[in-house]
């Protein structure tokens, strides 16, 4: 990781009314004359990680973050209210139109990846690039992978997967766990309410990496509150509601961003996203290249998949310097 970009300060952060009852907080950092860059975050509910600006070089690009809503500094924390990918996508917009942004990079992770090819698709003519890490194409099978009892998750670590479903009654699948667990997320009871956050949590924690640091994803383990909530309840709140997009959208509308140069960071042992939705939307994507990480699961942290996308950037900043010279 020591290879990565110097970590720098943000020279302008604020917030942006979406004018629907939330208050987005959003930094831009690097260079004010670089190519714009969209840093779209995971989860949902993630929050901007620390480091993030560490796969951009701060002399190239304009680099531009925000928090989606209901999580991190934007108001109000946790509300599911008005919150979905329709929403997010007119948030996208609306912060372009903001910063003066004719067109920009997209580079999201995960969830992030869903929202950078969304938004691509809608408006294609914003869009310079892709730059794609653990591709989630938000399909029935893409939330089976990861939260189903037949999903590679639950079969690589039944295990885990045990006490993820524990209380679970009757038919087992997606949809039941994720109505299960939205009922405990609303619960009076501080410590149900609690626990079970902190399961839907470190369910995830455990499948992010392929090796985990001591004490990872334990449930003896003491988890940041704030970021176990936002991830854990809109997590689930938009798996519930199938991401909010119709089936197969993305793979079908892939005409649209046949034009737009990208490039797709994978790791092969990924159980939260599947190699095989990557494959599939390279496929699809005739101005697409695909980097499968040996070695390496869903997480940044992981020193392939950091690397990997130091050197999409990179080679992104380049491509676009020559086009326009």
């Amino acid at each position: 990781m020591k290879r990565l970009y110097p970590d720098i300060g943000c020279y302008s952060s604020g917030y942006f009314d979406t004018g629907d009852g939330h208050s987005l907080y959003y930094e831009e950092s690097g260079n004010p004359d670089g190519f714009p860059v969209l840093y779209l975050h995971g989860g949902p509910g993630a929050g901007l990680s620390p480091g993030y600006r560490r796969f951009f070089d701060g002399n190239r690009f304009r680099i531009i973050a925000f928090e989606q809503r209901g999580c991190g500094r934007s108001k109000p924390f946790g509300s599911l209210e008005n919150n979905t990918t329709q929403h997010i996508l007119g948030d996208i917009k609306g912060l372009r139109q903001l910063l003066g942004v004719e067109q920009w990079i997209l580079f999201g992770g995960s969830w992030g990846s869903t929202l950078a090819l969304l938004a691509a698709i809608d408006a294609p003519d914003t869009v310079s690039g892709l730059i794609l890490r653990g591709v989630f194409l938000a399909r029935q099978e893409d939330r089976d992978w990861f939260i189903s009892h037949q999903g590679a998750a639950a079969t690589l670590f039944p295990e885990h997967y045990e006490l993820f479903i524990d209380g679970i009654e009757g038919e087992l699948n997606t949809a039941s766990v994720c109505a299960h667990y939205r009922k405990l997320f609303d619960s009076s009871d501080d410590l149900q309410r609690l626990s079970a956050l902190k399961r839907w949590y470190i369910w995830e924690e455990r499948l992010s990496r392929l090796s985990l640091p001591a004490g990872t994803g334990e449930l003896t383990g003491h988890y940041p509150v704030g970021l176990m909530t936002s991830l854990a309840k809109l997590e689930c709140h938009y798996l519930a509601n199938h991401c909010f997009i119709t089936e197969d959208f993305i793979l079908q509308n892939t005409a649209a961003i046949s034009h737009i140069p990208g490039t797709i960071v994978h790791g092969r042992y990924d159980v939260i996203c599947s190699t095989k939705g990557a494959y599939t939307l390279h496929k699809a994507w005739t101005n697409s290249e695909l980097q499968i990480v040996q070695e390496a699961g869903h997480s940044t942290s992981e020193p392939g998949i950091a690397l990997a996308l130091c050197r999409a950037t990179r080679d992104m900043s380049r491509y676009l310097r020559e086009k326009k010279r």
